[in-house]
């Protein structure tokens, strides 16, 4: 019943986001820009797109050796292909649950906790590296420079983007390097605010402090970071492609600042593929460079749709060949929340 009330919302919220999108745009107008826009760039901006899910792939592959060994990439690589597919085309994040579940079926030695904990820590970086480039974009001085938000110039609110992203990190190695007390001081918090969910708190905490164990060594952690940088950069240099493919003046530093924004928007709760959520986001992110609303509504249907088809299908291809289907996730699910 909650699953279906999350669900729900999400999808309510997509649709209602995509409806303040569209509101006003001329769908014709928006026909007429992608029937003129440049196809050649745009596939070669979609081929650039799905190219980051083999670099997410690869970084994965340092961030599990600290807890489960060298694990060869061809499992990393369709665990994730599945796990996008499935963000793709059901609710509530399901991609997750499916990436660590098809990666546990493919190799037996990885637990599904240590799994999910391992995708915990991929995230975390994704919001560092994202964040960070983001804020750095802001800084550049083809940045429009007589934006504001919440009164704050933007060098000030991106200096201060920047400490919040070293404060995180520090914060990631306090728990590295002094879990005990660290778990100590959560389950003394947890036990005075929500005593009932106590256990879980401190039961979670291990999971991710395991996660988080390749950062104990500088040469993975780097590795990690490396393969988390390229690709951000090859998701932005995507944008950018894109960008040029509907004649959108803009910057790189644009498309840094412009996932940025997307990343923030489809961290909210939605509808499978992010629909809705994406185009509000990429239409407030692409106002910022003064992008006229049709322009870049038909930029953001355009790169979504054809972003959405390859790693989708591949996702499917390997889902079939590895003989999954929707009870083996039902029941990944119900073993995630058994032993939250």
């Amino acid at each position: 019943m909650k699953t279906n009330l999350r669900a729900a919302i999400g999808i309510g919220l997509s649709a209602l986001l995509l409806w303040l999108t569209l509101r006003g745009v001329a769908f014709r107008d928006v026909w007429t820009v992608l029937r003129t826009s440049n196809l050649p760039l745009f596939l070669l901006g979609t081929v650039v797109a799905t190219c980051i899910f083999p670099l997410r792939a690869r970084r994965w592959q340092p961030i599990l050796e600290p807890v489960a060994g060298r694990i060869p990439f061809g499992p990393l690589w369709r665990s994730t292909a599945i796990g996008m597919m499935a963000n793709n085309v059901l609710p509530l994040r399901a991609g997750e649950v499916a990436r660590a579940y098809a990666l546990t079926k493919q190799v037996p030695r990885v637990a599904m906790v240590t799994s999910l904990s391992s995708l915990a820590v991929d995230r975390l970086f994704d919001a560092i590296v994202v964040l960070s480039l983001m804020f750095g974009a802001m800084l550049d001085p083809a940045f429009p420079p007589d934006v504001r938000i919440k009164g704050l110039t933007i060098p000030q609110l991106a200096g201060s983007g920047v400490l919040l992203m070293l404060v995180l990190l520090v914060g990631c190695y306090i728990v590295v390097l002094q879990p005990d007390r660290v778990r100590a001081i959560l389950s003394a918090v947890a036990h005075r605010i929500v005593p009932k969910f106590e256990p879980q708190i401190v039961k979670l905490f291990g999971h991710v402090a395991g996660g988080l164990a390749v950062l104990k060594d500088t040469r993975r952690f780097l590795a990690v970071l490396f393969w988390a940088v390229a690709h951000w950069l090859t998701h932005a240099l995507a944008l950018f492609i894109c960008f040029k493919a509907v004649g959108i003046d803009a910057p790189f530093s644009g498309a840094l600042f412009l996932q940025g924004v997307l990343a923030l928007g489809v961290a909210v709760p939605s509808s499978p593929g992010f629909v809705g959520v994406f185009e509000g986001a990429a239409t407030i992110g692409l106002a910022v460079y003064g992008v006229p609303n049709t322009l870049a509504v038909s930029w953001a249907i355009g790169y979504h749709v054809l972003s959405f088809i390859p790693i989708t299908l591949m996702g499917a291809w390997y889902f079939a060949r590895l003989g999954m289907g929707m009870k083996d996730l039902r029941g990944a699910n119900e073993q995630v929340q058994a032993s939250a």
